[in-house]
């Protein structure tokens, strides 16, 4: 059985992507189902945090993001940054293209400068993460924005992902893969502004890392090798130009 969830749009198998991707694959896709109110949506949201274990005003939005990772069509991502390793406290989690990921967007989303807490919702949209009004209302906005997303498919081996045909955005795109650990860690902080606490962080990311452009036409990606057992990959259809994201799925551990 295939392991796919919470993918935009209609999935199809494998084989299927090969074959269309010799004919002519660039038609336009059907649009996605819509959800019964109160059932998980068709299309999920990407909520991507950044956050620190040194930030003194993270702890408030990791928990608001860990209470929305376990909303339905919902992948909630944490990066960890290292800009404020200054502190006293080198952030355990933190890795340089973190921080690089979320410089990113700061062109795109007319931002002067980034900082933490800071989520920003499918590539399009940041939101102060402490405030969960506007965080849950941002997330519902982009729930009801899909249209034609671009098919994705995990193989059943595991190793190789199917994006589906569909229109391009300006600039191009690209498959990106996240690993990250399902579920919260704690750390205890022994320095730095959050010295004495224990900061709980949910599905924190380990690495991130393309896979290649997307066409538009079906494709086949080969998926991050040598995961530990605890990892799991999501899959993002992302922009190049504007950042936003087109389409997710998770393959969960194992």
């Amino acid at each position: 059985m295939v392991r796919a969830m919470r993918t935009r749009g209609w999935i199809i198998p494998a084989a299927a992507l090969v074959a269309a991707s010799i004919a002519a694959g660039s038609s336009a896709q059907p649009a996605s189902p819509r959800a019964p109110r109160g059932a998980a949506p068709a299309e999920p949201v990407v909520v991507e945090l950044f956050t620190a274990q040194g930030c003194a005003g993270c702890p408030e939005a990791n928990a608001r993001v860990e209470a929305l990772a376990e909303e339905p069509g919902v992948i909630a991502l944490t990066y960890a940054v290292d800009y404020w390793d200054y502190l006293g406290w080198p952030d355990t989690f933190a890795r340089p293209e973190f921080a690089q990921r979320q410089r990113a967007y700061r062109r795109p989303l007319r931002l002067r400068a980034v900082g933490t807490p800071q989520v920003v919702i499918d590539g399009r949209r940041q939101v102060p993460g402490a405030q969960e009004a506007a965080l849950k209302a941002a997330v519902e906005e982009e729930a009801a924005r899909r249209v034609f997303p671009p098919e994705i498919e995990f193989r059943e081996a595991g190793d190789q992902v199917g994006v589906g045909s569909g229109r391009v955005p300006a600039g191009g795109a690209e498959v990106v893969a996240v690993v990250y650990r399902p579920g919260p860690q704690t750390v205890e902080i022994e320095r730095g502004d959050n010295r004495g606490q224990t900061v709980r962080q949910v599905n924190v990311v380990r690495s991130v890392r393309s896979l290649g452009a997307w066409t538009g036409r079906p494709a086949l990606y080969d998926l991050p090798t040598g995961l530990d057992a605890d990892e799991a990959v999501a899959i993002l259809i992302q922009a190049r130009t504007d950042r936003r994201i087109l389409n997710g799925a998770v393959l969960p551990p194992g």
